[in-house]
């Protein structure tokens, strides 16, 4: 394998218009995890991007503004509330799953993710990693890859992200997501400083149902308008509320297991950006451990998740 060239997929919104530094994650390691995109999506999106660029090069060429306006300022204030508001209602067995997912990502080791070798990194091993982790603990989880085709102005894609799914007495069964990347879906150019203080603000890995995602990408969809809006931009199509949801609302395929790529070489690139990603989510995770601990009175003792595991006779 020839690793002398090793390219970073991020957001193409923030590499081509130059933005990149205000759209961080900030706080520990705040740099994107990475997507999952395909290399077909990448293009369809990379076509789209500067399509979008060069039909609204005239929204905004000229305006760089990095600070919050009076009006923008109150707009994202009210929206930072509801980013908290929805926290705080977490339920018990969601408040216990969060500590659980985040445990089980701190035990993992790069060792772990030798076994996990599955082609590009996209962090697609760290999830895998997990997945093993929560089935040898007792839940039905597996890694999701959503497809879906391009309509309209919204782009088509990929996305990669963990469920568990716990089936209960009458035969229904409820779905859990998981989404150890979960800020960089919110990443936008030139962002104001408000609006970095809403994104960093987000759980670092999401926990919880569709109904509660969707709450947070209702909010954060209204964050990125007023911020690009102050900077006269609008908002492009992969940050829409369409693409957004697409991600995790998309037919979708469980996996296991990883198919596996074997590496010859034990210093290549795809190793090392495997290990990157993997410290700066910990660091991440622990960074909101300790913020949250000041902030938030938990039960102390024994995480009780029995309604997520799986029943055996």
């Amino acid at each position: 394998m020839d690793c002398r060239v090793c390219p970073v997929i991020g957001d193409p919104w923030l590499m081509m218009s130059g933005g990149g530094s205000g759209g961080g994650s900030g706080g520990v390691g705040g740099q994107m995890l990475g997507g999952a995109f395909s290399h077909e999506s990448e293009h369809d999106l990379a076509a789209m991007v500067s399509d979008f660029l060069e039909n609204e090069s005239s929204c905004g060429a000229d305006s760089r503004c990095s600070s919050d306006s009076d009006s923008g300022f109150c707009e994202l204030a009210h929206l930072a509330d509801k980013i908290s508001y929805y926290k705080v209602l977490l339920d018990q067995h969601g408040i216990d799953m969060l500590s659980v997912v985040n445990s089980l990502i701190l035990s993992i080791n790069a060792m772990d993710l030798e076994f996990m070798r599955c082609g590009s990194c996209n962090t697609s091993c760290i999830r895998f990693s997990l997945v093993k982790l929560l089935r040898l603990s007792g839940y039905d989880a597996a890694v999701c890859t959503s497809r879906w085709q391009g309509t309209g102005k919204v782009p088509g894609g990929d996305h990669e992200y963990i469920d568990i799914i716990n089936y209960n007495n009458s035969g229904n069964s409820d779905r859990l997501i998981i989404d150890i990347d979960f800020r960089s879906h919110f990443e936008i150019a030139r962002a104001v400083p408000s609006y970095n203080r809403i994104l960093n603000s987000l759980p670092v890995v999401y926990v919880g149902p569709l109904t509660k995602l969707k709450q947070f990408l209702q909010v954060m969809v209204e964050a990125a308008k007023s911020s690009l809006k102050q900077n006269s931009m609008p908002l492009p199509p992969w940050r829409s509320l369409a693409y957004l949801q697409s991600k995790w609302h998309s037919p979708y395929q469980r996996q296991i297991h990883p198919e596996l790529d074997p590496v010859s070489d034990p210093f290549d690139c795809q190793r090392k950006l495997c290990n990157g990603h993997l410290n700066r989510l910990k660091s991440l995770i622990q960074f909101e451990l300790e913020t949250d601990r000041n902030h938030l009175k938990k039960p102390v003792g024994r995480v009780k998740v029995d309604r997520w595991r799986i029943r055996t006779p």
